[in-house]
């Protein structure tokens, strides 16, 4: 999981974790993210740690698999240090990027470093994230060859002018394909679309959530575009040269593909989120928001054990760097207080269908359990059966609804 690097203690060189992870990580499952931090461009919204070939400064694409597997072997090594118990991993998930940017060897290279220095469960989900014009039927295949079992595609749009404004260069009209071709190897498939672009219209979105049903997916996952500080986009709207997103018509857009999802036999577990059943729903994404263990390879990336949070220098060369030398690539490491923990509990659970049980939060929580669901942001019935879950409009604020359960 890669993310902005934050203002904490030095990662140790070694890795060494401290004896606090061992409390209760028989309960936690372990999961990996594999980062990949290369992209052909660099849309113009994006602010996630990634890197055109103009932009390596030495790193080679070629070398990432070997660097990225020599991390797989040292979080093995550390992790059975620690003396935490052995625990395969439950999920893989290579995001980016783009992770299919690299050879479909190169990903089944980093997989079997995996099961090799950590482990693999029988029922292991492996996800990549694919760009639908970074791969064919055969790349496909040999992934799912390998053991992946699920593709996510970055289909954004089906409209060509909102796919120009993101930047995204695909042909919308290759999705159907691609996704065809992820079914015949035997792959999940997964379909990303994000909603509220600048000049993108009801009509345009419509379309747009209408293409990705008529792909029958087994997930679908559908974001407000989030203009970042520093980004392209961000430095065109306050230029004036592209509109700031409307909220109202967000919203309008979040209803939409809500009802026509749930009218296709989607169901909702996330705020963003869907799926045609339980067996469809991401399981790596339900490890982040169940605040178990993960640890991130990469440049840049995030990784948790145990309420033990550290991410990696960014660059791929001061990481390629560091794997050379054999040491941690952590540039800061922070323990969580049991405070943060909790606070980080009911932010994340309280975004998924399962909500969380009322039993369980503070009493000032519990007491504003009523206020919302007045407000009709929590559902009723579900808190007379013990939890909170959030209603349609609950979804739409759901920030609210947190700063209400942690004041």
């Amino acid at each position: 999981m890669a993310g902005p690097q934050l203002i904490a203690d030095p990662a140790p060189l070694d890795g060494a974790l401290p004896g606090s992870v061992l409390d209760g990580a028989d309960a936690r499952m372990l999961s990996v993210y594999l980062h990949v931090p290369f992209c052909r461009v660099r849309c113009g919204y994006c602010d996630f740690n990634t890197y055109t070939a103009t932009e390596l400064r030495g790193a080679k694409q070629s070398d990432y698999a070997s660097e990225a597997s020599a991390e797989v072997a040292f979080a093995g090594a550390t992790l059975r240090s620690s003396g935490l118990p052995a625990r395969p991993a439950s999920t893989v998930f290579f995001g980016g990027g783009t992770p299919t940017l690299l050879p479909a060897g190169d990903l089944v290279r980093m997989l079997e470093s995996v099961r090799t220095s950590i482990g693999l469960t029988t029922d292991a989900e492996i996800t990549t994230e694919a760009n639908p014009d970074s791969v064919d039927a055969d790349y496909l295949t040999t992934l799912a060859d390998a053991g992946f079992t699920r593709v996510s595609f970055g289909m954004q749009s089906a409209v060509p002018h909102v796919l120009a404004t993101l930047e995204r260069t695909h042909d919308p009209d290759r999705v159907p394909l691609v996704v065809e071709w992820a079914r015949r190897a035997g792959l999940q498939v997964s379909v990303d679309l994000i909603y509220g672009t600048p000049g993108e219209s009801l009509d345009d979105w419509t379309r747009s959530v209408d293409a990705a049903l008529a792909t029958n997916p087994d997930h679908l996952s559908a974001y407000s575009l989030i203009v970042e500080a520093g980004t392209k986009l961000a430095r065109q709207i306050k230029s004036g040269l592209v509109s700031q997103p409307d909220e109202d018509l967000q919203a309008d857009m979040y209803e939409l593909v809500d009802a026509k999802l749930e009218a296709a036999g989607f169901s909702w577990y996330e705020v963003s989120n869907w799926a045609k059943g339980p067996e469809s729903r991401s399981r790596h994404n339900l490890a982040y928001w169940q605040s178990q263990d993960w640890w991130g390879i990469g440049p840049g990336a995030h990784s948790h054990v145990g309420g033990v949070r550290w991410w990696n220098v960014k660059h791929p060369a001061a990481y390629a760097g560091r794997m050379s030398d054999g040491v941690s690539p952590g540039a800061g490491r922070e323990t969580l207080s049991a405070e943060t923990r909790e606070l980080e509990r009911i932010l994340l659970l309280s975004r998924t269908r399962d909500g969380i049980l009322i039993s369980t939060l503070p009493a000032d929580a519990r007491v504003a359990v009523a206020g919302l669901i007045a407000d009709n942001l929590v559902n009723a019935e579900a808190a007379l059966r013990g939890r909170v879950e959030l209603t349609l409009r609950g979804r739409l604020l759901a920030d609210a609804v947190v700063r209400r359960l942690t004041v």
